[in-house]
């Protein structure tokens, strides 16, 4: 039976309405294992629609899935000296297996680019073996020592793209295109906004010469990094010698990139667009866009309600939309709303005996309103409400993210008052200082989220530093972080 206990108000305590509502809504749950979670049916289900999106852009833009090793040698992490340096506190290692010491240790993957490289050195020779696009599906273990649920958690699933180019134009123009491809997928499908850019030194991915990423502002106006992607020049393929006959007959080293996301969106879905009655889930991602809710009082009544309500549910399946009877005896027609409110479905039906009679059916949005609609039509009235609704959520949260932007702070103690206060997005002039950037974060608890790409960028950019005075080198985002 569903608690039917009210949930934490967001304005009351965010991280409790949140972690409360995972439960709730059986998203997921903790593991007898520390830092590890349990998804759980409700929650998977919207993960296979993410990778199910996900996996149709990788495969339209020329990628192919393969599956690499979990172990992973400790010397090829050794190899890319500055990888292993990133890493190395998150790594878990295994140091016997069958009864024995092992030779050498094996790292359970926290990222698989050392492995990959380690294969591309046997199966790349010549320029016709490139690019090779490859992206896999995979779990990751990075030893966590505060864990949250979907956000950050010691073993979770994710993607992890990894291509080899001839040239450094062709490998940055792979990592810019698969960052447009998170971009549109968080925008299109989680109805996400989110701001584009190139991370900092100080936040670049280990081993990469450059990482660009998708920041997204949260309900608690936090800003969660939702995407990334690494150009990794040619780092990874001179530890791993992968090398190719160009063209010309020379030999070089490939110019490669790597780009993931994870089961981090989930805890970014719930984050944008949850509200105080539980989860609201986006329909393009709902395991169920339509829940049909019976209504009857008497044996009769419900042989003919279920009839219709079956018939419905068949033709709603044929017509693509993803629907659930829910046929459950004993429970009430209103526990049933709560518990669906709860999960996030985004269209209700209650079908009883006057529906049947008057040919109509009671349609209740979770996004807020009710009323009664004709059976005629209602497929193309389901779908018109579905993208609506899917709009709607997006157009909400874009708004929310305006809102808690500030854009050329005029002070620094402007700066300073406004992250201690509500916070959010601020766009603010940087010289590019790393000491700088490291005394703004201690102080603030800020990080730059990204340099922004121009269509963020405020129209009159700041010339000086907001927190020096000097010159700027570039306009960044500034925000505290989950």
């Amino acid at each position: 039976m569903a608690d039917t206990k009210a949930l934490p108000t967001r304005a009351q305590d965010f991280s409790a309405w949140y972690n409360e509502l995972i439960l709730r809504a059986e998203l997921a749950d903790y593991s007898p294992v520390r830092g590890c979670m349990v998804i759980r049916p409700n929650g998977y289900a919207i993960w296979e629609q993410m990778q199910a999106a996900l996996d149709r852009m990788f495969k339209e833009t020329g990628h192919q899935n393969a599956y690499f090793p979990l172990f992973i040698p400790q010397s090829f992490l050794a190899k890319e000296a500055e990888h292993v340096e990133g890493f190395a506190p998150e790594t878990a290692v295994v140091t016997h297996g069958g009864g024995k010491e092992l030779e050498e240790p094996l790292v359970v993957r926290p990222t698989s680019e050392t492995i990959i490289y380690a294969m591309f050195s046997k199966w790349i020779q010549s320029y016709r073996d490139l690019p090779l696009l490859i992206n896999q599906w995979c779990n990751v273990v990075r030893w966590e020592l505060r864990t949250r649920l979907f956000l950050r958690t010691t073993e979770f699933l994710w993607q992890e793209g990894h291509t080899a180019h001839a040239t450094e134009a062709e490998a940055e123009a792979e990592t810019r295109q698969m960052l447009g491809v998170y971009r549109t997928f968080m925008e299109d499908y989680i109805a996400m906004p989110v701001v584009t850019g190139q991370k900092t030194d100080s936040e670049r991915f280990a081993g990469a010469l450059r990482t660009y990423a998708c920041e997204g502002l949260m309900q608690d106006n936090k800003a969660l990094q939702a995407g990334t992607s690494h150009n990794l020049g040619q780092n990874f393929a001179r530890a791993f010698d992968v090398t190719f006959q160009t063209a010309e007959g020379g030999l070089d080293h490939v110019w490669s990139t790597s780009w993931g996301v994870s089961t981090r969106l989930v805890g970014g879905l719930i984050m944008t667009h949850g509200d105080d009655s539980g989860l609201v889930c986006p329909p393009r991602l709902a395991q169920y866009q339509v829940v049909i809710v019976p209504i009857y009082r008497s044996e009769e009544e419900r042989g003919a309600v279920f009839e219709s309500c079956a018939a419905l549910r068949k033709e709603l399946l044929a017509n693509g939309i993803r629907t659930h009877f829910d046929q459950r005896e004993g429970m009430k027609p209103g526990a049933k709303y709560y518990e669906w409110e709860t999960r996030g479905v985004p269209l209700r039906l209650e079908i009883g005996p006057r529906d049947l009679a008057s040919g109509s059916a009671m349609l209740a949005r979770r996004t807020g309103g009710k009323e009664s609609v004709s059976r005629t039509g209602i497929i193309a009235r389901i779908r018109s409400d579905l993208e609506k609704m899917q709009s709607a959520l997006f157009e909400a949260a874009k708004a929310r993210r305006e809102a808690a932007s500030l854009r050329g702070p005029k002070s620094k103690q402007e700066f300073i008052d406004f992250i201690a206060a509500d916070g959010g997005f601020v766009y603010a002039g940087f010289c590019g200082d790393p000491a700088v950037e490291t005394e703004i974060k201690e102080q603030t608890k800020a990080t730059i989220r990204v340099i922004p790409d121009a269509e963020f960028q405020t129209p009159d950019r700041p010339t000086t530093c907001i927190w020096t005075g000097k010159p700027a080198k570039y306009e960044v985002v500034w925000a505290k972080a989950y």
